[in-house]
């Protein structure tokens, strides 16, 4: 069969019978089999509850019923969401062998829409990363060049679709996770606006930033997954009441007349030259489309950075501590409580989330409160504002996802 299997592919093939859901599913973990070796973007692989779920799609198929709108497609999912019975590490030497002992709304809702999940792919340790060479299992490599890093800290889920290795793929954005891999590794990636897909069941990094989002080999199956994930949900009080579109409808409008922003402050000194000229090269795709480019300013972009860093390390420092060796994961044993929770925490963590827990213990520390997270907060309620502002003026604003192209691993 071929190799460039999409969404309705899958769907055509099933019901003209040239393969099965169990035919296909197999024929994924050969190319698994086959690659992950190289590039270590797959930390584990759930083949009975695939060949389950592919089983129940290929009777559909026999009883001549009608099929879901995700049957039979091959999915990975970032090893930061809980799946029932797969191992999810979160990338870290703490979480080693927890296993969850329910699934994530996002994957009831795959599973719901006939999806057959692969495995859980690797990641920046809590997602902490945009390189996915935090892991503690090892860098993830770009197929497209494997001395280069994926990006991350989606990299698995964004190095698995670009490889072949799943149709689609589901990976989270705190500060650039789905964006900037799916960037790095050529693929379409989309993180939906907050609220737009249920955080119940993702390990949380950043609770005011977490989101879940896809990946695809195309535009179009992005907008498929998406809409199948989202969705307001009970059980995660964040999630929106909106209502969700039909994406796939949406994409097909014409493009005519609208007006796209272009902030001069995401276009500064720092960018590669060849990113610049894809990005100039892009815009004038949209302008032959008969959109209109409108200069835009977003004055508080300079200070973006930074905030992001105090409120996520902030939120982490909250979110980690629950891992101290009493409830779930790794425990070290010693002569007393406290002396329990500094070895397991020391063994459990790595490098980088020790860093960005100390930094938001410190923000969060008394005298020290008012001066970094409370002012953190403040910025990015002006940041926000600034997206209003330019929002009253255009459609939308292109972006650079990253500075540079894949960078080497090292």
């Amino acid at each position: 069969m071929t190799q460039n299997w999409t969404i309705p592919g899958v769907k055509d093939a099933l019901l003209a019978k040239k393969i099965s859901a169990r035919e296909l599913s197999a024929e994924f973990y050969k190319r698994i089999s086959a690659r992950n070796s190289e590039l270590n973007a797959y930390l584990a692989l759930s083949p009975e509850r695939a060949y389950r779920q592919a089983d129940k799609i290929d009777a559909l198929v026999a009883a001549g019923k009608p099929l879901p709108p995700l049957a039979g497609v091959p999915v990975a999912i970032k090893d930061v969401i809980s799946t029932r019975g797969i191992t999810t590490t979160c990338g870290s030497k703490i979480l080693e062998n927890y296993v969850p002992p329910f699934d994530a709304t996002a994957i009831e809702r795959l599973d719901a829409a006939g999806a057959v999940i692969l495995g859980k792919t690797n990641c920046d340790e809590f997602a902490m990363g945009s390189s996915n060479e935090n892991s503690a299992y090892g860098a993830v490599r770009n197929p497209a060049s494997t001395d280069r890093v994926p990006g991350g800290s989606s990299g698995g889920s964004a190095a698995a679709v670009a490889a072949g290795l799943a149709i689609a793929a589901l990976g989270t954005d705190t500060g650039g996770s789905i964006r900037q891999p799916g960037a790095l590794c050529g693929v379409p990636a989309m993180m939906g606006s907050y609220g737009r897909v249920s955080r119940y069941g993702l390990i949380a990094f950043a609770s005011s930033l977490d989101r879940i989002g896809p990946f695809a080999t195309s535009v179009a199956d992005v907008a498929a997954v998406l809409r199948v994930i989202a969705g307001t949900d009970p059980l995660d009080s964040t999630s929106t009441t909106a209502p969700v579109p039909d994406y796939q409808a949406e994409i097909l409008k014409p493009v005519k007349g609208l007006r796209l922003g272009i902030p001069k402050e995401y276009f500064g000194d720092g960018m590669d030259a060849d990113v610049r000229q894809k990005i100039k090269a892009g815009l004038e795709i949209y302008k032959k489309l008969g959109c209109e480019l409108v200069d835009i300013r977003m004055p508080h972009t300079d200070y973006a950075i930074a905030t992001y860093y105090i409120i996520a390390t902030a939120e982490a420092s909250s979110n980690l501590a629950r891992y101290d060796g009493v409830r779930f994961g790794l425990r070290v044993d010693s002569d007393s409580l406290l002396s329990m929770y500094k070895k397991t925490r020391g063994a459990g963590f790595g490098a980088e989330v020790k860093r960005r827990i100390v930094l938001g213990t410190y923000v969060l520390s008394a005298g020290y409160y008012d001066a970094y997270y409370l002012k953190g907060q403040k910025v990015r309620a002006l940041i926000a504002q600034d997206f209003r502002n330019a929002f009253m003026n255009v459609d939308a604003i292109v972006t650079p996802t990253s500075p540079v192209p894949a960078f080497r691993l090292g």
